[in-house]
């Protein structure tokens, strides 16, 4: 799956699994209007979703799933995005791109003329940031340019957008993001950076959403059939191997 396509097919797949889920009507329920819901489905809303060999598949799926999440993460800081730059007394109509190296391992960001919607070459931008340099990631009111006297410290909108990457001593690069999908995409991004968790809503929403329908979709064969709580019990060996082929008996 191509990582800039991740919002597009996860909407596709949703919508495929909850008609997949669904059993179609027999005749008689037909006649009768009626419409029993999918064995499957109920059983995932249900406790069993709570029993022991579900919980063991979430645990199994997670870890996958937050790699995803993180590639799809490290994709969109290399695409790139446009901020805008601010000030201790007022938001200004200037801007700054910022995007990340392909191998992951620089921050590339310069000032714009405008608001560019399309990527900005690297050679382009003038300024950059080893991320082996980047110490800490900051975000709200403990952000450098939040404490800043002026109109940003008292705009909670713009607090709930800030984030800072620090890195030296007392050096940092901050940002406003132009809305919260993207404060949660490069938060979580440069976090991932770091080696540190994933903490934003769209990233619990998005881990939800995704082991859900992966559980979904390796539970579609066990259709009603009961999942034991234990595995079952090892067959004793055999009295005799001498079923099993001898090679060295080879001509």
């Amino acid at each position: 799956m191509h990582l800039n396509a991740f919002p597009q097919v996860l909407m596709v797949k949703t919508e495929q699994i909850m008609q997949a889920t669904s059993v179609p009507p027999n005749p008689e329920e037909r006649l009768g209007g009626g419409h029993r819901p999918s064995l499957k489905s109920e059983r995932m809303n249900s406790d069993d979703h709570q029993s022991r060999p579900l919980t063991e598949l979430r645990e199994r799926i997670q870890p996958e799933v937050t790699e995803l999440i993180k590639q799809q993460r490290l994709h969109r800081l290399c695409e790139g995005i446009c901020f805008r730059k601010t000030s201790a007394r007022r938001r200004q109509d200037k801007f700054w791109y910022c995007r990340l190296s392909p191998n992951h391992k620089v921050l590339h960001y310069g000032d714009v003329d405008e608001n560019t919607q399309g990527q900005i070459p690297h050679d382009s931008l003038q300024e950059k940031l080893n991320i082996s340099d980047i110490k800490a990631v900051l975000t709200g009111k403990d952000c450098p340019h939040m404490k800043e006297k002026g109109a940003l410290k008292q705009n909670k909108e713009v607090q709930e957008l800030a984030f800072s990457v620090l890195y030296e001593s007392e050096a940092s690069l901050n940002f406003v993001a132009p809305d919260k999908h993207e404060y949660c995409i490069w938060t979580d991004g440069l976090n991932a950076l770091l080696g540190k968790e994933m903490t934003s809503e769209l990233t619990k929403s998005d881990m939800e959403t995704l082991v859900s329908m992966e559980m979904k979709l390796r539970l579609l064969d066990l259709e009603n059939i009961q999942i034991p709580e234990a595995p079952p019990p090892v067959p004793k060996e055999p009295s005799t191997y001498d079923f099993v082929y001898d090679y060295s008996q080879q001509t």
